[in-house]
């Protein structure tokens, strides 16, 4: 049975939108260290981060320095309602509307880890329903005030703290796993 394993960038006030602002601290070789073990077996996106990463991520072929071997040679399967079978990126498919019954038997068909960036309404729902193995926060030292956050208002989804890694350039990673019970 796989994990789902799930990268997000975030704001000390939750913000995870359109995160150019996080270039500025810049991206340190331990940082693509902890991703890169994040990228295992396959890909779960939303459509929308999925029509962001495609042109960004299908341009740089199969460069294993990159990244881009991970992400253009993995399976990636794109939760959408809006979005048809064939999709233009190599190795994706349409898994369909949200349904945590097919999320589930993804998990249970792959035996490593499906990793989850962005994809900000799925992560949500994903964590709602309990299907999310580690939560990785990678957080940043600046309040946005403004912008789409991870959990919104009433969302209560309890968490326990598996790990932290404290970055040179000022970013925090919190890995949460699911509460225990």
């Amino acid at each position: 049975m796989g994990t789902i394993d799930v990268h997000e960038f975030i704001s000390l006030d939750g913000v995870v939108e359109e995160p150019s602002w996080t270039a500025e601290y810049g991206f340190t070789d331990a940082m693509g260290a902890a991703i890169g073990a994040l990228c295992d077996q396959a890909i779960l996106l939303g459509r929308t981060t999925y029509e962001g990463f495609y042109p960004a991520w299908s341009a740089r072929g199969h460069d294993v320095e990159s990244g881009g071997a991970f992400f253009n040679g993995a399976p990636k399967h794109v939760v959408t309602s809006t979005l048809d079978d064939p999709l233009e990126w190599e190795n994706s498919t349409v898994l369909g509307p949200y349904d945590p019954k097919r999320i589930q038997d993804l998990k249970d068909s792959v035996d490593g880890g499906i990793y989850v960036s962005g994809s900000v309404t799925l992560v949500r729902a994903l964590l709602a329903d309990g299907l999310v193995d580690t939560l990785n926060l990678f957080v940043y030292p600046i309040a946005l005030g403004a912008g789409l956050k991870l959990f919104t208002d009433g969302q209560r989804i309890p968490l326990r703290l598996v790990g932290t890694e404290a970055y040179e350039n000022g970013v925090v990673r919190m890995t949460y796993g699911p509460a225990v019970s």
